[in-house]
């Protein structure tokens, strides 16, 4: 179908005839990216625009600028099923990540979809319409506008690009030197020999510290308790091998499989036998580290593995710098900022030039734009997530959210085919409007099953999950791709509606689907 053009706002700043598109996606990151060429390759017939809040793509990686900003993902995984990755790291860094999805999005077309500095506020569904009318601000001008849209996919991720998690620390205030969250990192701060406290234990501070470390006088980790940490190489010779000498797809697939199969295999093992893999990392961590180094206090956590997101260190780099001696682990709680550092509950004070507070991320889902259906306001705390993807009683409406225990784009890619599997079967059967219908005998379950604290903290705004399919949240790659790009769509749960004739007389779009 073709774009329609949107017209020029009226006086009062109201558009006369709203921009309408079959297929309205929100963000530019990676699932956005991903969602747009499964949407093109899938569906092409369908109409379709990217609105984007930021000045450009990327997302997460084009957010964060600190210092080493990586994945904890190896490549292959959070790569595109659709396009290989061909650096030579299987562990990269962040401007390799987001050059990836600028030559993703160049080579099939998608940037040109991309509506930059365009924010969603409000998305309102009506059934008489069977509709998404969604504000749109401009946000350099202010300037707002309507679009009009079918189906409604929002790949916002799960945090907020704003602002990060900010703990409210006694005494901030007197801290002379500069303090940096990694979030809104200054292009100009300077860390050259200084001392620097980073606060925090988790991918964002390992990622800081030994990066930082190569420059600072000496960097400390100041942690309230300790997190699971393996090392792996930053390359894997085998996947760089097999390109080589087979063709790139061939290559590229056998060791995407190989890697979402170790990491299934792995994760398996730490939930079965916690003890035995918990024995694994620390006499790994052991053997990396001085001999007098206290692992027991600074690298033993009191949870399982991967009741919390296990940390990936590339090379060692983490241990390198610890004994090397330009990097150092404290494990304390904080009493109050001073002047010149921090003042430990321990009496010990940490003397600072820089302060990093890798303390975590904000949650918030699409972008914090405000969901209603038929007037009636959407908290997405009170609905269920059907197969962790769609809000219960809300039609026409999908959202992308990753694995928490593997690569976040295994997920995205499925969500996004399954999709497009939807909206073909509807315009097969003459559908004009889908919606899964809560059932209120099944129990809740929490959608991320995590302990982190950014996790907990944001629970009760965050849909919940259920103890059956198709509301169970799996974790599990092999039983989604079965289930998302195989199983049945009229499930029973998923209810599909044509719109009424009267409808169908003034939509000639939905009177071709329906009448199919």
């Amino acid at each position: 179908m073709s774009e329609h053009k949107p017209q020029e706002p009226s006086e009062g700043g109201v558009e006369d005839a709203p921009e309408h598109l079959d297929v309205l996606i929100v963000g530019a990151g990676i699932s956005g990216i991903g969602a747009a060429v499964h949407l093109q390759e899938e569906c092409p017939g369908k109409s379709y625009a990217i609105l984007e809040a930021r000045a450009r793509l990327g997302g997460t990686w084009d957010l964060f600028r600190y210092p080493g900003i990586r994945s904890d993902s190896d490549m292959y995984t959070l790569g595109f099923a659709f396009r290989p990755w061909d650096g030579a790291k299987a562990i990269a860094d962040g401007p390799s990540i987001l050059r990836y999805l600028e030559d993703t999005a160049r080579e099939y077309g998608v940037d040109r979809k991309i509506r930059y500095g365009q924010r969603m506020e409000r998305a309102a569904w009506s059934s008489a319409e069977g509709r998404w009318r969604v504000e749109v601000r401009d946000v350099d001008s202010g300037a707002r506008k309507v679009i009009t849209c079918d189906f409604l996919f929002a790949c916002t991720g799960y945090y907020r690009y704003d602002r990060g998690h900010a703990p409210s620390f006694p005494g901030r205030e007197r801290f002379q030197g500069d303090i940096v969250h990694p979030q809104h990192w200054p292009e100009d701060l300077d860390y050259a020999g200084k001392r620097v406290v980073v606060i925090g234990s988790g991918a964002t501070a390992m990622t800081l510290v030994p990066e930082m470390a190569k420059e600072a006088g000496h960097v400390t980790m100041l942690q309230r308790s300790p997190t699971y940490v393996i090392s792996l190489p930053a390359e894997d010779r085998l996947a760089n091998l097999m390109r080589d000498v087979l063709p790139e797809r061939v290559a590229y697939g056998i060791t995407r499989w190989k890697k979402v199969a170790l990491a299934s295999l792995f994760y398996r093992a730490s939930r079965r036998w916690p003890r035995a893999i918990r024995r694994y990392l620390l006499k790994e961590v052991r053997r990396r580290l001085p001999a007098d180094f206290d692992v027991d206090k600074h690298f033993t956590p009191r949870y399982d593995p991967w009741d919390q997101r296990l940390c990936v260190v590339p090379n060692s780099d983490l241990f390198r710098a610890i004994r090397g001696g330009k990097a150092s682990v404290v494990t304390d709680h904080i009493e109050t900022f001073t002047e010149t550092g921090i003042r430990l509950a321990s009496g010990e004070e940490l003397e600072a030039d820089v302060i990093v507070t890798a303390t975590g991320l904000a949650l918030q889902l699409f972008g914090g734009a405000e969901l209603s259906v038929d007037g009636r306001t959407i908290a997405p705390g009170e609905t269920m997530a059907y197969r962790a993807m769609m809000l219960s009683d809300v039609p026409n409406l999908a959202f992308a959210i990753g694995y928490t225990n593997a690569s976040w784009t295994l997920k995205v890619d499925l969500v996004a085919a399954y999709v497009c599997r939807l909206l073909n079967h509807m315009d097969a059967e003459g559908y004009t409007t889908c919606v899964p219908r809560r059932d209120p005998e099944i129990d809740e379950a929490p959608i991320l099953n995590f302990t982190a604290g950014y996790v907990q903290r944001s629970l009760p705004e965050l849909p919940r999950a259920g103890v059956k399919h198709p509301w169970r949240v799996f974790e599990d790659y092999a039983l989604d791709r079965v289930s998302l790009l195989h199983g049945r769509l009229e499930d029973g749960t998923m209810e599909f509606r044509r719109a009424p004739r009267a409808e169908v007389g003034a939509n000639p779009r939905a009177a071709t689907r329906a009448s199919a």
